[in-house]
């Protein structure tokens, strides 16, 4: 009887470090490494969210669920305090759908952001299951997010155009700075055939002249056909010096 009221006094104090030992620490590491891998790949394409802020996602998630799984067994009651770890994860969702939310915004009629905010939601993800002990699945979709980021987009430029794909773009921008020029050498170096071009001045101010201070405006409306997205070829061109506004529109053929 003395043997087991030792035993049975034990179990405390080797619990006062549950949860923090060198198998947490491990698993924290993993979403260290895979949280940094996939924010470097963000920082090399300059992105807004890069290395620190993926990696800080990462790290965090995977803190969160360890929490979840061993920060409460000192307050654990048979039949009085039950824990459900799953609602941690599902906390780290939502916070994350606010975090990737203020990181899509809109430009100049073009919406930017979206992969950076689905690579945060990802991170989240892959350090959450690292936290959860699920190494296996949070090395996989690590490589499984290499592959959408790195391979797809090259596989999606030899994807077949509907037919009747053509797309109509108008780009504004002030007359005089040889910006036309510029236009179709960004549209032609990705891919685009242009169909038709026409160029009309916008407002009300003479060809030539600049009657409040500021030069004339010009809109140039094309169509255009390739086998990238226009949506790619519009952010291009919003990211141009001195253009003003870009919109771009897809024709669609009947019936799709």
């Amino acid at each position: 009887m003395n043997i087991v009221l030792a035993q049975a006094a034990v179990p405390p104090v080797a619990n006062a470090l549950h949860g923090q030992g060198w198998h947490q620490a491990g698993e924290l590491g993993v979403a260290l490494l895979l949280s940094a891998a996939i924010g470097l790949e963000r920082e090399i394409r300059q992105k807004d969210a890069g290395l620190r802020t993926h990696t800080l996602v990462g790290i965090g998630a995977a803190l969160f669920m360890l929490i979840s799984k061993y920060g409460f067994g000192d307050v654990l009651q048979a039949g009085l305090v039950v824990l459900d770890p799953s609602r941690m994860a599902a906390q780290i969702v939502t916070g994350i759908g606010f975090l990737g939310a203020g990181l899509i915004f809109v430009r100049r009629d073009a919406v930017r952001g979206l992969t950076t905010a689905a690579a945060v939601w990802v991170t989240a993800a892959v350090g959450a299951a690292a936290g959860a002990g699920l190494l296996v699945l949070a090395a996989l979709t690590t490589g499984i997010y290499f592959i959408v980021t790195l391979i797809l987009p090259l596989a999606r430029r030899y994807l077949p155009r509907a037919a009747g794909g053509t797309s109509t773009m108008r780009v504004r921008y002030p007359d005089g700075h040889g910006i036309l020029r510029t236009v179709l050498n960004e549209a032609t170096q990705r891919g685009f055939a242009i169909d038709e071009l026409s160029t009309e001045p916008v407002g009300d101010r003479s060809a030539t002249g600049e009657a409040d201070g500021r030069p004339a405006m010009v809109a140039v409306t094309m169509h255009v056909h390739g086998t990238r997205p226009v949506s790619e070829l519009a952010g291009a061109l919003t990211d141009l010096d001195l253009v003003e506004a870009v919109a771009a529109s897809d024709h669609r053929a009947a019936g799709e």
